[in-house]
């Protein structure tokens, strides 16, 4: 099995989204996200699929529903799957066929929850802010983890806060 690598951007709050979209607006986060999953199937919900607009560029999107009426595209960009084990499979399989090295799970707040304890690696923006928002990053056990770099940056062009890139690999 392909490492599963989740990919958040969290406030120092644990605010990840309001009103269905994202609380903050860092165009930092938003090319790293595109570095990092670029050529890779992302599993996500059906809001943030929604919120997103459409199928991202370059990548195949894996949408974990409820909604029996929501179908895949016949282009085969987006791929519906009526529960997180079946869209893990459906990434994994994916994932191999695109020669990418990793499963990437991109949100929302219920998706994380229910992966988080199990991934591989946690890719995390932080965004050192308390923004308002309605959507929080789940908890999780940090001792699971151990971090294997930080980098600190100020908020460049396009960023409303300084952040934080962090990476946690689970301890084996």
């Amino acid at each position: 099995m392909l490492p599963v690598v989740l990919v958040a951007a969290v406030a120092d709050n644990g605010i990840i989204g309001r009103d269905g979209g994202l609380a903050f607006q860092q165009r930092s986060d938003l090319r790293r996200f595109k570095a990092l999953t670029m050529g890779k199937p992302l599993v996500m919900g059906r809001r943030t699929h929604q919120s997103i607009g459409g199928p991202l560029p370059g990548r195949e999107t894996v949408v974990v529903t409820r909604d029996r009426s929501l179908a895949s595209d016949a282009a085969g960009r987006v791929h519906v799957a009526f529960s997180l084990h079946d869209a893990l499979a459906i990434a994994q399989a994916r994932a191999l066929a695109m020669g990418a090295e990793a499963v990437v799970i991109a949100g929302g707040a219920e998706i994380y929850a229910a992966v988080i304890e199990g991934a591989d690696r946690l890719l995390v923006t932080e965004i050192h802010a308390a923004p308002d928002g309605d959507t929080v990053f789940p908890p999780f056990d940090r001792s699971l983890f151990r971090e294997v770099s930080r980098e600190r940056h100020p908020a460049g062009e396009g960023d409303e806060h300084p952040f934080s890139f962090v990476d946690y690999e689970r301890l084996r």
